[in-house]
């Protein structure tokens, strides 16, 4: 009897286990990444979608740095050409802005955009020879078709993912934070210069007439820029390889989706559009304990707690006079000090400070001793100072790091540092102005729980919408037409022209009647005097 009532039994106990567990399809995914901090968070994603059972190959450049050969998260497939992300090429690029910094000047600062703008062109021509080289492999080209992937995940800060994904023809996923030359939302989304500040100038979303003056400026400056630097070297790969009248630009807008590194607790309010997804903090984890010897260094700081400094994956030293100020700071302060630093030992060093190679920072920003976090204003040390609630003293040295710093300023949690001027002196008055100024951590202590006050977490948000493009080989429904549309069609200049002709028309009409029954009434007057 027991025999046969478990004979009747489980298969049916079997069956509805199998029909209630969630049946999980395991999709493609290619993946062109971008180098160094970029790949930092695109690995993220690479593990999160493993993790659920995708297949994953990244294509790796011949300069590639961060991004290894072999992992267990991912297949790699390995280019011939360099795509201008090198280690050497990027220090060298980083030590010799930080060199003009240091001078100070306005002929400083004129000096330092030649310099990006020359180092710009310098990676989109070394890009451009791995585009064509890249394209034109057919073996390359035919094993990609072959692999049938659901859809790409790329960096719209280099053009090779752009249009490889296009030439391939796949649903097109960014990882974003900005584009070749400016924050993402610019190429999509409506940004009203009135009140949407250009990133480079440092403003907020409330700007004096003269402010907006200079965002106006410097928005066209940049535009022509790319428009003689940018512009004519991806037009002619994008007709080259897609197709005749398509442009660079209308390629980097066709993408499905745009997972963009920002929310609204970091981004001033602004205009967005339906496939834009925020993702911010995505990275970003509760802290797990940290190794013994370093525990044991963070308790011994009692309650003064500690501060914890990194300038990031491009930034490994500073100029020597630099680095001995903040060294010498460092020492005169009761709380302990633990800096990542890969450059030359400062003389200067207290005994209260700890150097390390690497270190564990997420875990670190999320310990309860940690007080303060001196960096360099990146994208990913910024979110996850949100996340933790930690203070910043910034340096804002390079690309993007200005203007993040700039937003958590106007929001009284940061502080900078002027690196052009900076001493021992204006270094210490800034790390104690945040250390015992209470309102800084207050302030970001509120961020942090705006930050966390979401119905899903930033990362099961990115991989649903991943999942989702796949799911439906794409978004169409979710781009806008608006970008195909020319500008005067756009702005409705057109529309507004017959508007105003027919208005003048309508008045003009008017007029003349008015004029002609006018001239009768008189005419009729002056006919009956002479009578």
């Amino acid at each position: 009897m027991n025999g046969q009532f478990f004979k009747v039994i489980l298969p049916v106990t079997l069956t509805i286990l199998l029909v209630t567990v969630p049946v999980v399809q395991s999709g493609k995914v290619l993946v062109f990444p971008v180098d160094v901090s970029h790949w930092v968070n695109m690995k993220i994603l690479v593990e999160a979608l493993h993790a659920k059972g995708h297949n994953i190959t990244v294509m790796r450049m011949a300069d590639s740095w961060y991004i290894k050969e072999f992992s267990p998260h991912y297949t790699s497939i390995n280019l011939k050409s360099a795509g201008g992300f090198g280690e050497d090429f990027l220090e060298t690029f980083a030590s010799r802005l930080m060199a003009i910094l240091r001078e100070g000047s306005i002929w400083g600062r004129l000096k330092l955009e030649a310099e990006v703008w020359q180092t710009t062109w310098k990676m989109i021509e070394t890009e451009s020879v791995m585009i064509v080289n890249m394209i034109e492999d057919q073996k390359l080209m035919q094993l990609l078709k072959d692999a049938k992937y659901d859809v790409i995940l790329t960096d719209p800060t280099i053009f090779g993912g752009v249009i490889l994904g296009h030439y391939l023809k796949l649903p097109m996923v960014y990882n974003a934070r900005w584009t070749i030359y400016s924050e993402a939302h610019f190429a999509i989304a409506p940004s009203p210069l009135s009140y949407v500040p250009f990133p480079s100038l440092e403003l907020s979303d409330r700007m004096s007439f003269l402010e907006r003056v200079c965002n106006v400026v410097m928005y066209t400056i940049i535009e022509i820029g790319a428009a003689l630097v940018i512009a004519p070297i991806n037009d002619a790969l994008a007709e080259r390889f897609i197709g005749p009248g398509t442009s660079y630009l209308s390629l980097v807008q066709g993408a499905d989706l745009w997972l963009h590194r920002v929310d609204f607790v970091f981004e001033y309010p602004r205009p967005t559009m339906p496939n834009i997804v925020y993702m911010a903090g995505f990275q970003c984890k509760p802290s797990k304990p940290l190794p013994q010897d370093l525990e044991d260094f963070v308790q011994s700081s009692g309650d003064h707690g500690v501060i914890i400094m990194s300038l990031g994956t491009l930034i490994g030293q500073l100029p020597e006079d630099v680095a001995e100020a903040i060294a010498e700071a460092f020492a005169e302060l009761p709380q302990k000090i633990i800096w990542r630093y890969k450059g030359k030992r400062p003389s200067a060093l207290g005994n209260n400070t700890l150097v390390m190679d690497w270190m564990p920072q997420n875990d670190l920003l999320g310990h309860s001793k940690t007080r303060a976090f001196v960096a360099h204003g990146g994208t990913n040390g910024v979110q996850e100072a949100i996340y933790h609630g930690v203070p910043i003293i910034g340096f804002g040295l390079i690309f993007d790091q200005p203007d993040n710093l700039s937003k958590m300023r106007v929001r009284g949690a940061a502080k900078n540092v002027d690196f052009a001027t900076m001493d021992k002196e204006s270094f210490l008055k800034t790390v104690k102005e945040v250390l015992y100024n209470p309102t800084y951590r207050e302030n970001m202590q509120r961020l942090s729980r705006l930050h966390k006050d979401v119905p899903v977490k930033p990362l099961d948000n990115a991989i649903f919408w991943i999942e989702f493009v796949m799911r439906h080989k794409g978004a169409a429904h979710l781009r806008t037409e608006s970008n195909k549309m020319p500008w005067y069609s756009y702005h409705s200049v057109d529309v507004i022209l017959v508007l105003i002709s027919a208005v003048s028309l309508i008045i003009l009409t008017i007029f003349a009647v008015i004029r002609y029954f006018c001239c009768r009434i008189c005419m009729k007057k002056t006919k009956s005097k002479h009578e």
